[in-house]
């Protein structure tokens, strides 16, 4: 399948929900991670991400108007050496603890499942990176329900090694919006990377629908050094 353009994606699904996109930038210099989040609820817009040791985290753009807490105060980044955790729910947290314990990507999501908020019973969806001595390569997972029965999770995962240059693989909550919303269906959509930071923070984010856009976090890690440059937006300011 060709790449396809990113600015599409976005600009044509209204409610994507929670997205994440990994990456190599189009030099090849840089391993790329984009994560972002949307909401139709005051309760899910009442959020920004703020940066947290190497990692980031949701918090309460106004505690007070803070209600349910339980599925939208997480860490969505966390770093373990050299590897650098995506994802939209507190999985982060199962995936830093168990692979530190020496168990793989896959094995610590068997431990998890999709959200339990019925009836759009949100997927899990999940991102592993690995910079190390020069060398590059990523994962992607999804936790979701069988078409909306909460007794049976189908679990898909899709590995990328030494991704080539200008190419990223787009995995989002939503297949647009809708009651209940439709869970993503398919694989990780392949898409071009274009720009340095700046230009592709500002690339996503403008093409995220202006009433559901939240907050972006997006991160280019150097492969040969492992250094890394790191932008958050928030639309509550």
């Amino acid at each position: 399948m060709d790449n396809r353009s990113l600015a599409q994606e976005l600009a044509g699904n209204s409610y994507p929900g929670r997205g994440i996109v990994l990456g190599r930038s189009a030099d090849g210099r840089y391993a790329i991670a984009a994560y972002f989040i949307m909401g139709r609820s005051a309760n899910s817009r009442n959020r920004i991400f703020v940066e947290d040791g190497e990692g980031i985290r949701t918090q309460a753009f106004d505690p007070s108007k803070l209600e349910d807490p339980s599925l939208i105060i997480y860490a969505p980044v966390r770093v373990l050496g050299n590897k650098t955790i995506v994802t939209n729910g507190d999985q982060t947290d199962t995936i830093y603890e168990l692979m530190d314990r020496q168990q793989t990507f896959e094995q610590a999501l068997r431990t998890r499942t999709f959200e339990p908020d019925a009836p759009n019973y949100t997927p899990r969806i999940s991102g592993i990176m690995h910079v190390d001595g020069g060398r590059y390569n990523y994962a992607m997972s999804i936790l979701k329900s069988n078409h909306g029965d909460p007794d049976s999770c189908r679990r898909f995962t899709f590995a990328y090694e030494n991704p080539k240059a200008g190419e990223g693989h787009f995995l989002h909550t939503y297949q647009g919006d809708g009651s209940p919303l439709p869970s993503f269906e398919g694989e990780p959509v392949p898409v071009g990377i274009e720009g340095g930071i700046d230009e592709f923070t500002k690339l996503i984010w403008d093409h995220l629908n202006e009433e559901n856009k939240v907050s972006l976090f997006v991160r280019y890690i150097e492969i040969a050094s492992g250094k890394y440059e790191t932008r958050i937006v928030n639309k509550n300011q």
